[in-house]
């Protein structure tokens, strides 16, 4: 890869993207021959700038290249809100070398400093960005599109690109988005291969009859025998002496997990090697942490949300475990490329899971055991080498409301025009029409606080709420945090919880072991007024505020069930569940009909993933019926399983997308959708579904034929 790189880097001024293994050398690859054409360089200013998006990483490539920029005489700078300030200013009186910065800290120059930007990033040659599949899609991806056009203006030549990844499902699309802005596509340098062996094993636990808890619910405190107490003895087992890493999902699951590991090691009069890492941590814990594992000296596991999914260097870890079953493969191929990174070594995962205890009168969806099953899919996939293909971003309008403001701040007052032409000719912004950036700036000048003003001559110029937004330091960075909703019910709160699919008036809600009706949904207060639903049992596993699951994963899901293969990865409890899940697939005759009796409800079984079962659920809410999604279908409530498979028989294919759009009513989603105008975050929901129209009109074909018996 590195003989490739750098031919590919030292034979043309063109674009070049890195794709290879993790620990395979992809920074040396790009950063040898830039550095040594950066010592040559005789023209002032900045030679070459790295993107990345954590700081953590900008500080771990900063060690890593110190002493060689050293003794190229080059000066080296980090750039973030807590680098520090003296090489800042030196390399802003002498602009020379290399700078590490994060997109959030280029927003804050070009806002704040426009001469010093210019100055710094005027005369660049190259700019590496790392990670680049973080940037693929999000909010972040399309701010950091936006800077690298930005930049490119302050310079007299197109400085290059190149891009490091080590998990992109499509090669061409990243190619694109690195190279929207250059006259001939990126250079595409991937090398298969180099991966460790890995070594996997997936271990189920079942929840005893006493501690049988909602997985809706936040994890309480876990008591002696229940699952979860049960996956942290055996983790302190495997884990005590190591360096790993696990991956708990949520904050509270972190917490909980590492507060029950941390209580274990102190009833075992040992010293405790478990530790917690997440967003809500303080900058000075997590980089402990970090440099903890890294220096290797003292055993250490850190139980993490996604913090340390990307490129961090953290040394090399034994293990990865994880806790519930994958419900990405990018995530899973990126938090593997962790373990086995010394040479001989294996790459280790352990994949855990928590399910109900099996009671006689249990929902039929907790007896086809989809936490072991999707598990073993996932595996599957992984082997196949599949990852998700990038997707419409949905924060489109939110980051051009930002990069509006930002331009003017950065630019003075602009026109209209101007200003489309700053943002929207090329790169994945030119998918906004001029009419759509007509109403965008339309919308942002109403109201009483507008964001911005026009002036006599025509030229836009900040409002009031405009110049409030801009002033704050929460403006540089274009992502919020995890945003959960509300729950209120009679004007008392229930709890909140994330939430990911489409809502509509008459949406069903899983919370706290029982079903919610949505009776009104407020998207700018993030709060969905309910009223109970009451149905049959609900079924134990999460529905609702996961990540979302593609429709290849959902597939191989069926594919699994209906396989007979035991894996020798899986344990012996979960080899009892899938051969049970197998068992209750074929006793419930899901193989000649995707329709389940649950009672007074029924579950309908597609077999696709969440973007597919959400919009099947709006159809059906539209037409009056009460639905629920999980990740593999969705659940007509109050509906006998006879009466769901006439109304899916009746459904003539599906109606337009435009007026399905009508009913949705959690259209805020991104930092700034809540000065979008509504109208147009519903025509852009309706332009991102569109394209599932077709697939929809054939699922509804192929379930009325998979009626049952």
């Amino acid at each position: 890869m590195q003989e490739q790189a750098i031919a590919a880097i030292c034979g043309s001024d063109g674009d070049v993207l890195i794709s290879a293994a993790t620990a395979a050398g992809k920074t040396e690859a790009a950063f040898l021959p830039l550095l040594g054409s950066s010592a040559a360089r005789k023209q002032s200013g900045i030679s070459l700038l790295y993107v990345a998006p954590l700081k953590a990483l900008i500080n771990d490539q900063f060690r890593r290249l110190e002493e060689l920029c050293d003794k190229l005489e080059l000066p080296l700078v980090r750039w973030h809100g807590d680098a520090p300030q003296g090489p800042k200013n030196k390399i802003i009186k002498a602009p020379s070398g290399v700078v590490l910065i994060t997109p959030e800290s280029i927003e804050a120059m070009l806002l704040r400093r426009p001469a010093t930007a210019e100055a710094l990033f005027g005369a660049l040659d190259a700019i590496i960005i790392d990670e680049l599949h973080a940037f693929l899609q999000g909010p972040r991806g399309l701010h950091l599109s936006s800077l690298l056009f930005r930049i490119e203006v302050l310079n007299d030549r197109r400085p290059r690109r190149v891009g490091l990844s080590a998990t992109i499902g499509d090669l061409e699309f990243a190619g694109r988005w690195l190279s929207a802005t250059a006259p001939k596509p990126a250079q595409i340098i991937a090398v298969a291969g180099g991966a460790p062996p890995l070594k996997v094993q997936v271990r189920a636990y079942v929840e005893p009859p006493e501690g049988d808890t909602d997985d809706n619910a936040m994890l309480d405190d876990p008591q002696a025998g229940s699952a979860l107490a049960q996956i942290a003895q055996h983790a302190f087992e495997a884990l005590r002496g190591s360096n790993n890493l696990f991956f708990a999902g949520s904050r509270a699951n972190v917490e909980t997990l590492a507060d029950r590991l941390r209580s274990i090691s102190e009833e075992s009069q040992v010293p405790n090697e478990f530790f917690p890492h997440h967003g809500s941590l303080s900058k000075g814990l997590r980089e402990e942490l970090e440099l903890r594992l890294k220096d290797g000296r003292l055993p250490t596991t850190a139980v993490a949300t996604t913090t340390l999914e990307l490129g961090i260097d953290i040394g090399s870890v034994v293990a990865v475990s994880q806790l519930g079953a994958p419900r990405s493969l990018a995530s899973l191929r990126q938090r593997l490329g962790r373990s086995g990174r010394r040479e001989g070594s294996s790459a280790i995962f352990r994949n855990y899971l928590r399910e109900p205890y099996p009671v006689a009168d249990a929902d039929p969806l907790d007896k086809l055991h989809l936490p072991v099953v999707q598990a073993v899919s996932a595996l599957n996939l992984l082997r196949l080498k599949f990852v998700e293909p990038p997707q419409a971003d949905p924060a489109l309008l939110s980051v051009s409301v930002h990069q509006i403001l930002s331009l003017i701040v950065q630019r003075g007052a602009l026109s209209a025009g101007a200003l489309y032409a700053s943002l929207c000719q090329q790169g994945p912004f030119a998918a906004l029409t001029k009419a759509d950036f007509a109403d965008l700036l339309r919308g942002m000048g109403s109201g009483e606080a507008a964001l911005i003003e026009q002036a006599p001559d025509g030229s836009l110029m900040l409002g009031p709420e405009g110049e409030k937004l801009t002033a704050s330091r929460d403006f540089y960075a274009n992502f919020s945090t995890d945003e959960e909703w509300r729950l209120v019910h009679s004007g008392r709160t229930l709890g909140t919880l994330p939430i990911v699919n489409a809502l509509v008036v008459g949406s069903i809600i899983g919370f706290a072991g029982r079903r919610w009706r949505a009776t009104g949904v407020d998207g700018r207060a993030k709060v969905v007024e309910v009223v109970p639903h009451n149905t049959g049992r609900v079924p134990k596993f999460d529905r609702l505020g996961q990540e979302p699951i593609h429709d290849r994963l959902a597939a191989e899901m069926l594919i699994v069930l209906m396989s007979k293969d035991l894996p020798d990865y899986l344990d012996e409890n979960a080899k009892e569940l899938l051969a049970a899940g197998r068992s209750n697939f074929a006793k419930l005759g899901v193989q000649r009909s995707r329709f389940i009796d649950a009672g007074s409800a029924t579950h309908v079984l597609t077999w696709r993933g969440t973007s597919a079962n959400s919009l099947l659920a709006v159809l059906l809410t539209s037409m009056g019926f009460a639905c629920e999604t999980f990740d593999v279908g969705i659940t007509l409530t109050g509906c006998p399983i006879e009466d769901a498979s006439a109304v899916i028989a009746s459904i003539d294919g599906c109606p337009p997308i435009d007026d399905l759009g009508r009913y949705v009513e959690n259209l805020i989603v991104e930092k700034y959708d809540a000065y979008v105008p509504e109208d147009l975050l519903r025509r852009a929901w309706v332009r991102r579904h569109e394209p599932l129209r077709e697939s929809m009109s054939q699922l509804i074909r192929e379930l009325a034929d998979l009626t049952p018996d």
